[in-house]
């Protein structure tokens, strides 16, 4: 069942939200503003829903003070190209071009008015024995952001009937193109009620990409073994926390391939809510919003601030411009660019 009602107005112009709800009364509610996840409402134990998403009842919500300052990117559609781009500079096939630098001296989630601060249009709806579907479109004209090439891009949600959210992302351009999109969701499975230190966590992947002093991967990559980061088996986020200064932030490694396959899990026991990440992406940025402001809540009261809730980010590698071996970082006029990444809650 898909509803929709005017959520508010930005710049002049109407924004929209749409209601997905599945037989067994799990309720995800998406905004066209940044194609944005506003609240995810899972079914516990005892019968009810449990929110489990960062996000505002209300437009304003998104453009408090607060949030503006903090700029946590909520639930929202990141590109067109997600995580970071060292000195905001890259190379096509010789040519160089320079985009934003907004976050100190390298390119941000697309820059200064990137896909999440911009309006989407509702293009397609579908309801089915699998689920909800709505589809949102942006086009962004060449050198938007800095950006070369005339894109246009999708991003289609299902809310299926097994309590699993779908998102497939497709874009085509005219010209070369470096794309990486995203959804930033912050997931936090007691329902708000704690930090998310008592969350199991799982992550298959046996490598990172490591960071330099300004938060950017240059192509090394790391093991995990012996680490505080082998999450292949599972541990408690509560132990990964303490050895970590400022929390995770760090962009793990799968199989490149454009395969569907599980990449991690996360449990709360007292909840009884299990989320599972499965993507076509070659890796995926795991933070734990160690740089969440706690001046930032729902208007139920839902308490968001450092360590209350995570992100799961399956994209491109950060900086994939910039390093040879990255998987798929450029789109193509002959290479449409895809994408599928599934929430599952059990």
């Amino acid at each position: 069942m898909i509803k929709s009602n005017l959520f508010g107005v930005h710049e002049g112009y109407k924004v929209f939200q749409y209601e997905l709800k599945n037989t067994k009364g799990m309720i995800v509610k998406i905004m066209t503003l940044g194609a944005t996840i506003t609240s995810i409402q899972v079914p516990n134990k005892k019968g009810n829903v449990t929110e489990v998403a960062c996000g505002f009842d209300q437009l304003s919500g998104y453009f408090s003070e607060e949030y503006k300052a903090n700029a946590p990117y909520f639930g929202c559609t990141v590109g067109r190209f997600a995580s970071r781009i060292k000195d905001g500079q890259f190379s096509i096939d010789g040519e160089k071009y320079s985009v934003a630098t907004n976050d100190g001296p390298n390119h941000l989630h697309g820059g200064i008015k990137g896909l999440d601060k911009q309006l989407w249009q509702c293009v397609n709806e579908v309801s089915s024995e699998v689920g909800d579907s709505i589809t949102f479109q942006r086009k962004s004209n060449d050198m938007e952001e800095g950006f070369p090439g005339n894109v246009v891009i999708e991003v289609t949600f299902t809310l299926m009937n097994n309590n699993a959210i779908e998102i497939v992302y497709h874009a085509t351009t005219d010209k070369k193109t470096p794309i990486s999109l995203t959804n930033h969701t912050y997931f936090n499975l007691s329902g708000f009620k704690e930090q998310i230190g008592n969350h199991q966590v799982k992550i298959l992947a046996d490598e990172f990409l490591k960071a330099d002093p300004t938060n950017v991967p240059v192509g090394e990559k790391v093991a995990v073994d012996g680490s505080i980061l082998d999450l292949k088996k599972g541990k408690l986020l509560n132990e990964v926390l303490a050895e970590l200064a400022t929390g995770c932030e760090h962009y793990f490694l799968f199989d490149p391939s454009e395969s569907l396959k599980k990449v991690a899990e996360f449990k709360h026991s007292a909840s009884d809510i299990s989320l599972e990440v499965s993507t076509t992406e070659p890796g995926m940025l795991f933070y734990t919003g160690y740089f969440t402001s706690d001046a930032l809540k729902r208007e139920s009261g839902d308490q968001y601030g450092r360590y209350k809730a995570f992100c799961c980010e399956t994209h491109r590698f950060p900086n994939g411009p910039n390093i040879a071996d990255a998987p798929r970082v450029f789109t193509t006029p002959d290479q449409p660019y895809t994408s599928t990444t599934v929430f599952s809650f059990n």
